[in-house]
């Protein structure tokens, strides 16, 4: 239904020809890294504030909207920023779809690259493995080991499944 992705070349044309009726979301935290790459340390502060009221803004015309004076102040010193958010947006914005709750869920890809950096860490301990079948082993025990601390509630879960019923009711499963 939606997917989010770090926008690795190919990644959302594969989504698209797959799933062509999945809304595919950038993952923020990535756009801000790029922005942020070859800003002087003396500006970081004001413009990653700035930079919030574009993706924290309440819906998207307000984004624009201080995407506008965002690249009013800072265009002079940064142009490839506002440039750059530009020519990802239709691909950043599309978590204004949906509400607040929701957008928590889908704005990062954070929570799968911290999944495979402890798969990645497992792994990297081991200087060998004696067949395939053994490295399978140690994958399926560690991800059992991964997934049973996500075992808990996500907050307000009720809400965000109920919001995502309603949006996707004709593909939901009951």
């Amino acid at each position: 239904m939606i997917a989010c992705t770090d926008d690795l070349t190919g990644f959302s044309a594969a989504i698209a020809a797959v799933y062509p009726q999945t809304d595919v979301q950038n993952c923020v935290i990535h756009q801000l890294r790029n922005s942020r790459q070859y800003v002087s340390y003396k500006d970081l502060k004001p413009l990653m504030a700035d930079l919030k009221a574009v993706y924290a803004a309440v819906d998207e015309a307000s984004a624009l909207n201080a995407l506008d004076a965002f690249a009013a102040r800072w265009d002079k010193n940064y142009p490839r920023i506002p440039l750059g958010w530009r020519e990802n947006w239709p691909n950043l914005s599309t978590y204004f779809k949906y509400p607040q709750a929701v957008r928590r869920l889908i704005y990062t890809t954070n929570t799968i690259e911290g999944f495979n950096r402890q798969l990645r860490k497992v792994t990297k301990s081991k200087s060998g493995f004696p067949t395939d079948d053994s490295l399978f082993k140690m994958l399926y025990l560690a991800m059992m080991d991964i997934t049973r601390k996500w075992t808990g509630r996500r907050q307000a879960w009720s809400v965000i499944h109920d919001q995502i019923s309603l949006f996707f009711a004709d593909r939901m499963p009951e």
